[in-house]
């Protein structure tokens, strides 16, 4: 049953404007319902250390891991109770909601340290992540939208990957950072959350 649930959520469709409008409006209702905005921002930037801003996000990666975590696929306890009982659809809302937000980077974000950032930047060639994520690193399908992301979020999360505590459908992270110190990770971290790519078009 998982992994069908995970394939329906791999292939989520293109949806039409009238269709994706009806998501969005039910989607926001949910988040004010669940109180999702109390960390990840009442407009999807987060405010909160370590804590991911959503706004301008995937889409099918939003739907995703909200499977995950209703699955028990991702342990994050802080997500038992925002996702537990919702069906699929709601799951699909939710991303169709936070898509439809502007991105924006976290009012607290510090100053470029530019050596940081260039070493960033050469550590991300090197590991080829605008593959995946694309040149913008405004993502794609199931790949999140990393560029203005939180820095202590990215920074933590590849950690977890490198580490092997992170689980989920994206293991092919754990390969990629394997063997990076944590001052490479932070380096990339920098680089990524100061980027400023233009996000993909919502669907």
């Amino acid at each position: 049953m998982r992994a069908i649930i995970l394939g329906l959520a791999l292939m989520a469709p293109v949806l039409p404007a009238s269709a994706r409008d009806a998501a969005v409006e039910r989607g926001a209702k949910l988040v004010e319902e669940r109180g999702c905005g109390a960390c990840h921002g009442e407009r999807g930037i987060s405010e909160m250390p370590s804590t991911p801003s959503l706004a301008g996000q995937q889409r099918e990666f939003i739907t995703l891991q909200l499977v995950l975590f209703r699955e028990g696929l991702r342990d994050v306890p802080a997500m038992q109770a925002p996702v537990e009982g919702l069906t699929d659809e709601q799951l699909e809302d939710l991303g169709a909601y936070f898509a439809s937000l502007p991105h924006a980077p976290p009012p607290d974000r510090g100053q470029r340290d530019k050596a940081a950032f260039d070493s960033g930047a050469a550590l991300a060639e090197r590991l080829r992540c605008g593959v995946c994520h694309l040149p913008s690193l405004a993502g794609q399908n199931q790949v999140p939208h990393i560029a203005g992301q939180r820095e202590d979020y990215l920074a933590g999360t590849l950690k977890a990957y490198r580490d092997s505590t992170r689980h989920g459908t994206d293991t092919q992270m754990n390969a990629v950072v394997q063997g990076l110190s944590d001052a490479q990770i932070d380096q990339i971290a920098h680089y990524v959350s100061q980027h400023e790519g233009s996000p993909s078009q919502p669907r």
